[in-house]
């Protein structure tokens, strides 16, 4: 899915990724599940590209619903795996996240579950390489991604700001689609590490002047990234929808 002249992205509002294209090559954000390599490869081809024009994959953290293809990129096609360094062992498998599931719908769950198995979401390849990244850092990567430390989801979770798409790719440090209760719009994502430290680091989103809030779950958001905290903020963290 075009979602710009230089920004894609493939899954859906379940488990999303995206991809940033210059003509320096193509930038990826996070890996989704294993399944979404026939759409990587889809969405390339639709643009006249290949794998080999992947100059780097980053994570905005290390849960398995962003790794999927991750190992697959890395080690067939020498694609180098960015994640911060707080999460590069939860990349890795060497640590398991300890979130829990708080309030869900049974319905919601239920399709995200189907989803995440069918697309391969139960059979997780962890990375074996990373390059460890840290909070400010921007990356010699097609469209100059830059690092923003957003701890809570995961010690190691980060917004990816990209100037030139007008985006900023956040992973799960906000959704706007809770998985496990189908409830639409701007809100804290669930199996949370931090709730409250999650909502904090959201301050370090507002003023970044961007439409596009890219999350890994939910629908793009255009309505501006200080609209979306103003949102969540209003709200707390809630795990089931009120």
């Amino acid at each position: 899915m075009k979602l710009g002249p230089q920004l894609h992205r493939i899954g859906n509002d379940l488990v999303a990724v995206y991809l940033i294209e210059t003509d320096e090559g193509v930038t990826v954000i996070d890996a989704g599940l294993a399944g979404h390599w026939r759409e990587l490869l889809a969405e390339l081809t639709s643009m006249g590209r290949s794998p080999g024009d992947i100059r780097g994959l980053v994570l905005t953290h290390g849960d398995t619903d962003h790794l999927g293809f991750a190992e697959r990129l890395r080690r067939d096609h020498g694609v180098p795996v960015f994640v911060h360094a707080a999460d590069a062992a939860r990349a890795r498998g060497e640590i398991k996240p300890k979130a829990s599931w708080g309030g869900f719908k049974l319905g919601a769950t239920a399709r995200f579950i189907w989803y995440a198995s069918r697309k391969g979401g139960l059979r997780t390849t962890y990375l074996t390489e990373v390059t460890e990244v840290g909070d400010g850092m921007v990356l010699d990567l097609p469209g100059a991604p830059r690092i923003i430390g957003l701890p809570g989801h995961s010690p190691g979770s980060i917004a990816v700001h990209v100037p030139a798409v007008d985006a900023v790719f956040v992973g799960d440090g906000l959704t706007t689609r809770h998985v496990l209760t189908g409830r639409p719009g701007p809100q804290a994502a669930p199996f949370t590490d931090d709730p409250e430290q999650a909502i904090a680091s959201l301050s370090r989103l507002e003023g970044l002047g961007v439409s596009w809030v890219l999350p890994g779950h939910g629908a793009p958001w255009n309505g501006g990234v200080d609209e979306a905290v103003r949102l969540i903020r209003a709200q707390g963290f809630r795990a089931t929808p009120p």
